[in-house]
């Protein structure tokens, strides 16, 4: 089981802090914990949204993939801390990490009330529409007097207090193992995936402003905006030196499709491949700049939120989904991998797309040997998946690449001559 500890507050040193540290620590024979810090989350300001910034969809994917949450409060004037109201303000606004998630509250203060005011409070935002936690009820671990409370080395002092604090953290631990399973039999927080904006409306660093992304020369007015560098100019890379010109006969030339979305669901780009009528997912040059509302049909929209959701909270870290109609001449995979920069933070999905049976050919004709029909085996005829495939929720009928959109009523989203690939996705 996994938790993630927030201290409710961006003071250098806190007491709330060495408590969430010292549970870390102390019962790690029970429980992986993991505690973030809230110091780069800025004051609440909906006229200015912040949602995709780094620091907030970093809180957000750590507290999603979380089993539970343990808060640790500081009491202020009798309510939590502004900077603590102002993470959960984030983390209600557009996205909702919090929604069905067990949370445990514990504090710590100077006197002798341990900030129960504040817990009390924390506890009502927490259980307010919007939030949606479930806050685990009773046993309250209120830690008075602090200053006293520990030793040199962080350690609580008192036998009979780090007794009762683990008592408390095992009752946890069961709670949210019975909210997690109601969860799951449930099928889901699906209101944490609909949350997803496919349409891009959000802000990133990388976003190109006052360019139509729906406008089919996006690349080249957006290239124009930013004064991109094209031709012969060479690109540092991590490890290699190339020009613009040799990244595209690189990455052209790869044997698998490629495509971007970044972490605000804007279709960036796809690698350009010397025949397009034989891409196995194709895409129109037009299509590149596209929020993805525009580059999947109606009917996929809400598996594409589930995949990306799963991917950005990091519920999982690749989606493999096998397209339909694959048979004995052909069996084509989409995978969607979630990319992370060097802070750890989603940055978005590399989609790459190859057709698996060339090279089981290739190995079968090399080793001699050949395909054989298990007869135990539980395979979709539609998608030639297996059982295995399926481990994920299957209501995820999603792609997040542009691929073709059979809705002819929407003739603006469709593709150059490409069936529909969309199927439902599984995670492993």
């Amino acid at each position: 089981m996994k938790l993630v500890g927030i201290a409710g507050t961006v003071e250098d040193k806190s007491y709330n802090k060495i408590l969430l540290q010292f549970i870390a620590n102390h019962f790690s024979r029970l429980v992986d914990i993991e505690i973030l810090g809230i110091e780069d989350i800025p004051m609440f300001d909906q006229d200015n949204d912040q949602t995709n910034s780094g620091a907030i969809q970093y809180l957000n994917r750590k507290i999603s993939g979380a089993d539970g949450v343990i808060i640790a409060t500081p009491e202020h004037n009798h309510t939590i801390t502004a900077a603590l109201k102002s993470v959960i303000e984030w983390l209600s606004f557009k996205v909702h990490p919090f929604s069905n998630k067990p949370v445990m509250i514990v504090g710590a203060s100077y006197y002798e009330q341990g900030s129960s005011r504040a817990q009390l409070n924390l506890r009502q935002i927490l259980e307010a529409p919007g939030v949606n936690a479930i806050v685990f009820p009773g046993n309250e671990f209120l830690l008075a007097n602090v200053k006293e409370a520990f030793d040199d080395n962080g350690n609580l002092k008192d036998d009979k207090t780090t007794a009762f604090l683990e008592s408390t953290l095992q009752k946890f631990l069961k709670f949210v193992k019975v909210i997690n399973t109601m969860d799951q039999a449930s099928g889901g927080n699906d209101d944490a995936a609909d949350s997803e904006d496919l349409n891009a409306t959000g802000k990133i660093s990388t976003t190109i402003e006052d360019v139509d992304m729906a406008a089919d020369d996006w690349v080249e007015k957006a290239a124009e905006k930013v004064h991109a560098v094209d031709g012969n100019t060479y690109v540092k890379l991590d490890r290699g030196l190339l020009t613009v010109d040799q990244l595209n006969y690189f990455l052209n030339s790869m044997p698998i499709e490629l495509t971007y979305a970044d972490s605000n669901n804007q279709f960036i780009y796809y690698n350009k491949m010397t025949d397009t009528k034989k891409m196995l997912a194709p895409r129109r040059p037009g299509q590149v700049g596209d929020p993805l509302s525009l580059v999947h049909p109606k009917r996929a929209i809400k598996g594409v939120k589930h995949v990306i959701h799963a991917l950005r909270t990091g519920k999982t870290d690749i989606v493999k989904m096998p397209v339909p109609g694959n048979g004995p001449d052909k069996y084509i995979m989409h995978y969607y991998k979630a990319m992370h920069n060097e802070k750890g933070e989603y940055v978005g999905i590399n989609e790459f797309v190859v057709d698996l049976m060339p090279t089981i050919k290739w190995y079968l004709s090399k080793t001699g040997q050949k395909l054989v029909s298990d007869p135990n085996a539980k395979v979709d005829a539609s998608t030639g998946a297996s059982a295995n495939d399926s481990e994920s929720d299957s209501s995820a009928d999603a792609q997040t690449g542009a691929s073709s959109n059979d809705e002819p009523e929407e003739p603006s989203t469709a593709t150059e001559g490409g069936s529909d690939a969309t199927t439902g996705a599984s995670e492993s």
